[in-house]
């Protein structure tokens, strides 16, 4: 019987392995590659809108069947996707959502864009990516490129990407290729997008990442390896989370000694060099920045350490939301009022300025304070229907100078640029400014408090 020496197979893995490289390359050339987009959210959509109109065609996959109906129906439910735009993808045939997970076996390439949250003690929760991890397995054919965005410790791309393909007989970087490049989308930033913010690429070979970086094109910042990739993007956000604490801390110590905070930061950002800006308010909010730091803080507790300025940052942020609601006492006190006979008006209360996303707003745990403690709670919140507090729905009223009229307190909670700020301050018998907004639009006067 013949054998092929070791010298032939060697040649024939490598034959197969530029035989897909190769052809990969050449579909990401011409553009002829067809894309997956798995996960349909506000990292998800925009991202398959996104190579859609650089000439990809585009299939996104989602558990829900309404967002998929919604999508192929060319209705749209994220603030930075244009309605126009993507009915136009939708009609070219550039893309298309299902929730056919066997279609995945017909894509080229494969962005995992799930979501990466926390539980209610902190700790990551990975099974999103774990469960698509092994659909992906199931599915994923010889030649596909499967690259990870979903914010993560590192890791997580060799555990519950790798290990599902490589259990079924698949070689990382030889007949299927794997990367991690977190995703940097900012909801509501009308100055960086993903044609012009640069994106990090780290690939589980060097063939994987070459294959990466030709496919995002000319944003990629290639580094060495997966682990540095993923470690970057938890960096950035602890970065800022760390920095956000440092100014509500010195926004209480402020408030104890009788000193304008906005004018110290103000005066402080004056220096060309050596300081960046950050502000305070009732607490950090949103899907990256209140929940990154716990997946590193995770990954370092599994390796026996303690990352202190990490685990105080988030007491100092958390502990916001409470200084917040004792300084509402102390203003209704100040006033003769208590607050189970007070009415109270929030205005703005998803996590950021302009955008309907309320996830880890901290006005919404303001507002869980608030709720059966005061006589009446109203909340003016132009981005969302409704908000869920405590297990209930709590519904939310359009602008009214008349309710403003009607309240012992208004507390500006986000600021939204819809806001007339002059008919607030007019209106208004009382405001608690957690955003400094009154002061920046010339509004200041006695009835006006800040954080």
């Amino acid at each position: 019987m013949i054998t092929a020496t070791t010298q032939e197979r060697q040649q024939q893995k490598n034959t197969a392995q530029y035989s897909h490289k190769y052809a990969l390359q050449r579909e990401l050339k011409n553009k002829t590659a067809k894309v997956g987009v798995i996960g349909l959210g506000y990292v998800g959509l925009p991202t398959a809108c996104h190579y859609a109109s650089k000439g990809y065609t585009v299939t996104g996959f989602d558990v829900s069947e309404t967002k998929v109906e919604s999508l192929n129906s060319g209705i749209n439910y994220i603030n930075d996707v244009d309605n126009d735009g993507l009915r136009d993808l939708i009609n070219q045939k550039r893309f298309t959502a299902t929730t056919d997970m066997k279609q995945l076996g017909d894509m080229n390439v494969l962005l995992i864009c799930v979501p990466t949250p926390v539980n209610k003690l902190k700790e990551p929760d990975i099974s999103y990516v774990r469960d698509v991890g092994n659909i992906v397995a199931e599915h994923a054919n010889e030649g596909t490129m499967v690259i990870l965005e979903s914010t993560t410790y590192p890791g997580t791309t060799e555990e519950y990407i790798c290990t599902p393909l490589t259990d079924r007989g698949y070689v990382i970087g030889e007949n299927l290729f794997v990367a991690y490049s977190p995703e940097r989308i900012d909801p509501g930033n009308k100055s960086f997008n993903l044609s012009n913010t640069p994106k990090v690429i780290g690939g589980m070979t060097e063939t994987c990442t070459d294959l990466a970086c030709k496919f995002i094109g000319s944003t990629a910042h290639r580094v060495k390896g997966v682990r540095v990739a993923e470690l970057s993007k938890i960096f950035e956000n602890t970065f800022r989370w760390i920095n956000m604490a440092l100014v509500n801390e010195m926004t209480v110590l402020c408030n104890e000694l009788e000193i304008d905070i906005w004018e110290t930061i103000n005066a402080a950002s004056s220096k060309p060099y050596g300081f960046m800006k950050f502000t305070p308010g009732i607490g950090v909010g949103g899907h990256c920045i209140p929940v990154d730091p716990y997946y590193l803080l995770y990954k370092a507790k599994e390796h026996g350490h303690r990352t202190k300025m990490i685990e105080l940052a988030g007491d100092i942020n958390d502990g916001m939301v409470h200084y917040s609601y004792n300084r509402i006492l102390e203003l209704l006190a100040a006033n003769d009022k208590l607050m189970k006979h007070s009415h109270i008006v929030v205005l703005g209360a998803t996590y950021k300025s302009d955008i309907g996303d309320l996830r880890e707003s901290p006005v919404v745990r303001l507002l869980e304070r608030l709720q059966n403690k005061v006589r009446n709670l109203t909340v003016i919140e132009p981005y969302a229907k409704g908000i869920r507090i405590n297990e209930q729905v709590l519904q939310v009223e359009k602008y009214d100078a008349a309710i403003l009229q009607k309240a012992d307190l208004v507390v500006i909670g986000t600021p939204h640029n819809c806001f007339d700020w002059k008919s607030v301050h007019d209106h208004a018998s009382l405001i608690f400014d957690s955003k400094n907004v009154m002061e920046e639009n010339g509004l200041l006067s006695d009835k006006v408090i800040k954080l």
